[in-house]
């Protein structure tokens, strides 16, 4: 497998044009299950566009007549929602305070927690915690979650994903089937639980959730997603590596994601470009440019598609290089002779948003 430090030693065709045979096979399928994925020939302009700002969009054919295509590059509200749940060991309880004088209020707390089987959060609370008090008379919670960005991530504020588990909390029986588990998944996660898990003043909760709401950041997807549908899906596997993947690209390759924007997004006149995410299927790519009127920026977002999903970080390392790879190709004049498409030209790529600011 790949890493960046390879990548100028890669710019080269005959070294590429091996890599490009060495992938031509398994690029063709999905890992996920043997489905084809499809791709884009894409020609001049971009093959498919989709909006998707407050709600998700439909991709629409914009050059060459051709079907919309169904792009499986982005995951579904349902991961990302277990995703952010599955990376955050803490967040916010809100309960229905039962204190004298704001009765009714809501009253949040810092909680840790980890996730059972099915999602569902289990906490570790003690019986003289205000938390813990307040649900005796009502046991309707919300745990709200959000990802924090690392010190060099751009995503901060507003700016990152998050997630809202309305429900139910319960203290959880001692010879509960997966007590164990639970047991063995907290001290785990959270050091100090060894200290304290045996306390007669400490038990496991869990919420069980009647409703469960996402947002994806600032001024983008926000939706109620389906409980069982949360429950059956798998957070993404990069997630944790995903704010160190973005740092590193964009401090290390600014020249590779400035050919990308110009030469596979089809952008001129490119003030910034920078990566705001990745996962899986592919990565989000927010691109600055000039306006037509004078001191006027557009700001665009990309979604660019890896032709495979990836299963580790090393993958998803030589699918980007790939995509750097064929944007180098294209600015250089390269034609591999034999191949149909010009370089990038199957590069699975949405535009997924757009800004003026």
């Amino acid at each position: 497998l790949i890493d960046f430090a390879l990548l100028v030693t890669l710019k080269t065709p005959s070294m590429y044009n091996l890599l490009k045979c060495a992938f031509a096979t398994v690029s063709a399928f999905d890992l996920g299950g043997g489905k084809a994925l499809q791709t884009v020939n894409r020609g001049p302009n971009l093959a498919a566009v989709t909006t998707a700002v407050n709600g998700e969009g439909t991709a629409t054919a914009e050059s060459n007549g051709d079907e919309s295509p169904d792009l499986n590059i982005r995951l579904n509200v349902n991961e990302k929602a277990r995703t952010v749940t599955s990376i955050c060991t803490s967040g916010t309880l809100c309960t229905v305070s039962s204190s004298d004088g704001i009765e009714g209020a809501p009253f949040g707390s810092f909680v840790d927690y980890v996730l059972d089987d099915e999602g569902l959060p289990v906490l570790l609370m003690n019986e003289m915690s205000m938390h813990t008090m307040n649900i005796r008379d009502n046991n309707m919670v919300t745990l709200f979650a959000q990802i924090g960005g690392s010190s060099g991530s751009e995503n901060k504020g507003q700016d990152v994903s998050r997630c809202s588990i309305t429900g139910s909390i319960e203290r959880i029986d001692d010879k509960a089937s997966d007590m164990d588990l639970i047991r063995m998944r907290y001290s785990i996660a959270h050091s100090y639980a060894d200290q304290v898990i045996d306390s007669p003043k400490f038990a496991f909760y869990r919420v069980q959730p009647k409703k469960i709401y996402f947002v994806g950041g600032f001024g983008v997807l926000a939706k109620w997603v389906p409980v069982e549908e949360y429950k059956a899906a798998a957070p993404d596997i990069l997630a944790r590596e995903a704010n160190e993947i973005v740092s590193r690209l964009n401090s290390d390759h600014g020249e590779d994601l400035f050919l990308t924007a110009e030469h596979l997004l089809d952008c001129a006149e490119v003030e910034n470009v920078r990566v705001t995410a990745v996962d899986r299927l592919g990565l989000d790519i927010r691109v600055t440019k000039r306006g037509p009127r004078r001191n006027k920026l557009i700001t665009d977002e990309f979604r660019v598609g890896f032709r495979i999903p990836v299963i580790s970080v090393e993958d998803a390392k030589s699918e980007i290089l790939k995509v750097f790879q064929e944007a180098w190709e294209k600015c250089n004049g390269y034609d591999w002779g034999g191949d149909t498409n010009v370089p990038g030209s199957t590069v699975p790529i949405l535009k997924i948003a757009e800004d003026s600011l």
